[in-house]
């Protein structure tokens, strides 16, 4: 709740009316309320910004539609109650779709309605201090110098270009190995970005089966398809005001290709089984493992897309060749890992720091700080020494064929640890594992499978 009292304008003409509005409401020691005889002396007050507006409709100077309208126009955040004598149900309605917070019919419960109606609005008001005050918490999280751990120049120039991807809405595209850290570079791009207080939507084109990806990202209405029950909106739909980051770009069936250019081109979408055409205004980050000018060159991806989606490229250094960064990073995993399970802190001896800078780290960051968290839990002392660097450890179960489990069961967990190390990504796990990409699907809807 903010500590500034709650701020309530009562505009009506009928003086006698307004005053017992007042006392009913003064009632909560909280609110400032004042009252206003005309539209006028209450529109040269506005500026001082009131949380809520009550409004009588039937104003000699104006009616409610008219300062209703007036009131949005100026302060889109300002909440309007319409106080009315009529019931009149289409008015209401009207009233209602333009943006009025209730109508109210004068009568002799009128006074708790709107005490009630009151209350509802200051909740909704704190309540959206309150995403608003955890948004900036998640901007400070998002900080580049926590996102990103690193002292090399490989780290200070994917910096720059992050700082200047915040200024602007440039498409962005990210490209690195697995384990690198794309999404916490778009994430870390949104939250200090513009759009910071709207929402961040991911979508992982890899996990999602090709004959749903296109109700995922564009919706679709009741009965569009079997099961389609009732009207869902898409990811960008969702993301609307705010960033949509299309993580593993690359995987994007070529049949939809041409339906995203035009969203980007047109910024509207259409929902499957639909004809409305819905505006979005959404910024746009995407990631690929991929060498996308390749997939252009094997047919495997639009070059009028490639070239749109281009924007501003930020390359993800792998790990391997950023090695100044590995016991910075190491020491920085192990620290959070210490806080985080209430552990003393450990320090890396002479001979587990050389191991750690002798290995090439295939999965990058992330598997480096699965080894020091590991190296953390088998330490027996303040010091992790070479031996609690378990390199194999962290690619399959040594005791893997002893469990003796039903081969089902041996190729659930072979894909799901594929799926884990490739970030959901069902294409490139099926070509590794030289399977079909439909058994993995079928197996994520059965939830035999989970992906990210």
């Amino acid at each position: 709740m903010k500590n500034t009292p709650f701020k309530i304008f009562i505009l009506d003409d009928d003086v006698w009316y307004s005053e017992l509005l007042e006392y009913h409401l003064s009632l909560n020691p909280d609110y400032d309320i004042r009252k206003f005889h005309s539209a006028k002396d209450f529109f040269a007050s506005l500026h001082e910004k009131p949380d809520v507006v009550t409004v009588d409709y039937s104003l000699p100077d104006k009616n409610g539609a008219e300062v209703l309208k007036l009131v949005k126009e100026r302060n889109p955040d300002i909440q309007v109650i319409i106080i009315s004598g009529q019931e009149d149900i289409a008015t209401a309605v009207a009233l209602l779709k333009q943006g009025a917070y209730d109508y109210i019919v004068k009568d002799e419960e009128t006074p708790e309605r709107l005490w009630n109606t009151i209350n509802k609005v200051r909740e909704n008001l704190s309540l959206r201090e309150e995403i608003n005050h955890l948004r900036e918490e998640i901007g400070q999280k998002y900080d580049f110098g926590k996102v990103i751990i690193g002292n090399s120049e490989a780290i200070k120039k994917v910096f720059s270009l992050m700082d200047k991807a915040t200024k602007t809405n440039i498409i962005v595209s990210i490209t690195g190995e697995t384990g690198t850290g794309k999404e916490l570079v778009a994430k870390a791009i949104h939250y200090n970005s513009t759009r910071k207080k709207q929402p961040y939507v991911a979508v992982n084109v890899a996990a999602i089966p090709k004959e749903l990806i296109e109700s995922e990202l564009f919706g679709h209405e009741k009965g569009a398809f079997t099961g389609a029950t009732a009207r869902r909106i898409g990811k960008f739909e969702e993301a609307n005001k705010g960033t949509i980051f299309l993580d593993e770009i690359g995987e994007l069936d070529i049949s939809l290709q041409a339906k995203l250019l035009r969203v980007l081109q047109e910024k509207e979408i259409t929902r499957v089984g639909g004809n409305s055409i819905v505006p979005v205004d959404v910024r746009i980050i995407v990631a690929t493992h991929k060498n996308l000018a390749e997939e252009v060159k094997k047919g495997h991806f639009r070059e009028d897309l490639y070239y749109r989606l281009l924007g501003l490229p930020i390359n993800l250094p792998p790990l391997r060749e950023r090695r100044s960064d590995i016991l910075v990073l190491a020491r920085h995993f192990m620290d959070a890992f210490a806080k985080e399970n209430g552990m003393p802190r450990k320090n890396l001896s002479a001979g587990a720091q050389e191991k750690l800078l002798s290995y090439s780290f295939p999965g990058n960051v992330r598997e480096l700080r699965a080894l020091v968290e590991l190296a953390m839990v088998l330490a027996d002392e303040e010091m992790i020494q070479e031996q609690d660097i378990n390199f194999s450890a962290n690619n399959t179960d040594k005791d893997f064929l002893a469990k003796e489990q039903t081969l089902k069961n041996y190729t659930t967990r072979i894909i799901q640890y594929f799926l884990d190390k490739y970030d959901s990504n069902v294409l490139l796990v099926a070509d590794k594992l030289d399977i079909g990409k439909s058994t993995i699907y079928r197996m994520i809807q059965s939830n035999e499978l989970k992906v990210k």
